[in-house]
């Protein structure tokens, strides 16, 4: 019976002790077992007070759970849920490691208050870079906007009135690192006093040398006052329309000649005028019987085709190339001495094509002539 009470005891003992332990988690309570203890002999007492303390400690966790609150964040597309016992946005980022910089969107005020009753959701866009060049420098500008349109409203740099955009149309999804150009363009209409340039008619001259020019009539610009749309593009012209003219003065035209007629400067330093050169070959003969078949005292001695008397500047030519009564010049290819001036006065049986024949008075000279190259120049009329 005793031995029985004994083993109760420190039954009762080990149980108590137990359930503190378990009560309090491990923590040295021991103080207070053993004033419960002795408050509590009885097992029905301890019994009550376990009961009591579960449902303190139930009450405890619905307390937490009550004053636990729901928070959706959606970082840039990443869903994170989550409980928390903060009371904001902002403590509640601060929790989760969730940073958020200067330029990037919250959904709601990061300072605001978290609701116990129902969910609280926070959306964060990241805001990305894009670079606009413009006025020759280029900007930075970190946005979180769609398209490039939403993202030129808030930006420092943005094209104004005709402006030009490129690297991107408005419509387009704004991407990091965009580069985007803005082409300041600048129409302007201004009124200009210009010249109306005289018109130049020319004549030809065939009594004037060729290449020789002379003004008739000087003529004289006009004048008149135009209007011009002028665009610029980054302070550069890129065009330039007439819109409307009036003219002030009439231009007056000017009137020139020029000459046509050919011309060669002789050895002897004399201006000969030309319609035709040819190139031919050139021999000599006399009037004597060895060159003409015909002594002197024959009627016909010294008597040329055409019935002048042969003498120094007659020559004989083939009719057909060279019509007779033709003036010409004959220069001498070479070291010789021009023949010069001279007439197609004569024929001959062996002048055929471009060949010419030459009078010279001496006879050693003639035989010693031979065959030369000449050009035969045509001599204009006037």
């Amino acid at each position: 019976m005793v031995n029985n009470l004994t083993n109760k005891r420190a039954w009762n003992k080990i149980s108590h002790q137990s359930l503190i332990n378990i009560l309090t988690g491990g923590f040295s309570l021991l103080p207070l077992a053993k004033n419960i203890k002795r408050l509590f002999s009885s097992k029905k007492r301890l019994l009550i007070v376990i009961m009591a303390v579960v449902v303190a400690a139930g009450a405890g966790c619905g307390v937490f759970a009550w004053l636990e609150k729901g928070v959706v964040i959606n970082d840039n597309g990443r869903l994170l849920n989550c409980k928390t016992m903060k009371s904001t946005f902002k403590e509640t980022l601060e929790q989760n490691d969730i940073v958020v910089n200067t330029y990037d969107y919250v959904s709601t005020p990061l300072e605001g208050s978290l609701h116990r009753t129902k969910l609280n959701e926070i959306y964060i866009k990241r805001a990305v870079p894009v670079y606009i060049t413009a006025d020759g420098q280029q900007t930075e500008v970190m946005t979180y906007a769609d398209t490039v349109e939403q993202m030129l409203e808030d930006s420092p740099v943005k094209p104004e009135g005709i402006d030009r955009l490129e690297g991107a149309q408005l419509t387009d999804s704004i991407s990091a690192n965009l580069e985007l150009k803005i082409v300041r363009v600048d129409e302007t209409v201004i009124d200009i006093t210009e010249s109306i340039p005289r018109e130049v008619k020319k004549k030809a001259n065939k009594k004037l040398d060729e290449g020789y020019e002379r003004i008739l009539s000087p003529g004289q610009d006009g004048m008149a006052q135009r209007q011009y749309k002028v665009v610029e593009e980054d302070g550069v012209e890129v065009s330039k329309q007439l819109l409307s003219e009036t003219v002030l003065q009439a231009p007056i035209t000017r009137i020139m000649e020029f000459g046509t007629a050919l011309s060669l400067r002789t050895s002897r330093g004399d201006t000969v005028r030309y319609s035709k050169v040819m190139d031919m070959s050139a021999t000599a003969y006399t009037a004597s019987l060895k060159d003409t078949d015909k002594a002197p005292g024959h009627p016909l001695f010294g008597i040329t085709a055409t019935g002048i008397k042969v003498k120094k500047g007659v020559i004989a030519v083939d009719p057909r190339v060279i019509p007779l009564y033709t003036r010409v010049y004959v220069e001498i290819i070479g070291d010789i001495p021009d023949y010069g001036y001279a007439i197609a006065a004569d024929v001959g049986g062996a002048i055929k094509g471009n060949k010419i024949d030459l009078y010279y008075d001496s006879q050693e000279y003639v035989d010693w002539f031979g065959v030369q190259k000449a050009k035969v120049y045509i001599l204009s009329e006037n």
